[in-house]
């Protein structure tokens, strides 16, 4: 399981960050911090896989407090989540190694993108071994965490007769817009997985995607079949 720490001011994205994460089973959030410097203790004295940090906080910004924790050789990955946009900021951040960067506001199928990216980018080093397929999807993914169609390839765990149960589902509803928690409940899935197997067919150009906002709540991604090519 990989370790995350949170590093944010708002105490209520901090719930909202380690609730997304908790969501995930491959996470578990560690540590919540609402300033950098009791962080930048932490870090240094304990090992973690993802941090999870704000850019605008006390005491010290986070562009500042990972500069510190890149010198001080604490390698562990970064994924920003702030209200920070500006350019100047993005290609600060960029060059001392996140791995992602959300803009506040954002649904939680973005953030789950983005720890599906992290896992990416270990399993294509883990064991010391480097695998070209995951390597591709590690190094070639685009903001949204998708690849180009030339280099998608599934990704490890991903089983054949789920995705054509799900495809299969899909296509007998062409017309109809799914969200997740629709799908799961067709298939017999947890929505979790059914998110994973959702990113692969959206890389695959199977289905589309698209942000709906008009469901009174929090946005969440719908998904459309594509016509079958050829």
């Amino acid at each position: 399981m990989y370790t995350a720490v949170i590093i944010e001011d708002d105490p209520i994205i901090t719930r909202l960050n380690a609730r997304y994460i908790d969501l995930d089973p491959r996470f578990t959030v560690v540590k919540t911090f609402s300033s950098a410097n009791p962080a930048l203790v932490y870090l240094q004295n304990h090992a973690v896989d993802l941090i999870v940090l704000d850019v605008f906080m006390p005491q010290m910004n986070g562009s500042e407090l990972l500069h510190i924790l890149r010198v001080k050789g604490v390698n562990a990955d970064v994924i920003m989540v702030t209200s920070a946009n500006d350019a100047e900021t993005v290609q600060t951040m960029m060059r001392l190694g996140i791995i992602d960067y959300l803009v506040k506001p954002f649904a939680y199928e973005r953030f789950q993108l983005a720890l599906e990216h992290f896992c990416q980018r270990r399993q294509a080093i883990q064991n010391g071994t480097i695998d070209q397929s995951l390597l591709d999807r590690a190094l070639f993914s685009d903001a949204h965490g998708n690849l180009a169609a030339s280099t998608a390839a599934p990704p490890k765990g991903l089983q054949a007769q789920t995705l054509e149960r799900i495809e299969r589902y899909l296509r007998s509803k062409p017309e109809e817009a799914h969200t997740s928690d629709d799908i799961a409940s067709q298939v017999g899935l947890s929505v979790v997985t059914v998110r994973r197997y959702m990113n692969y067919l959206s890389e695959q150009h199977i289905v589309e995607s698209e942000m709906n906002y008009s469901t009174g709540g929090r946005p969440c991604i719908v998904y459309r079949c594509l016509p079958e090519q050829g």
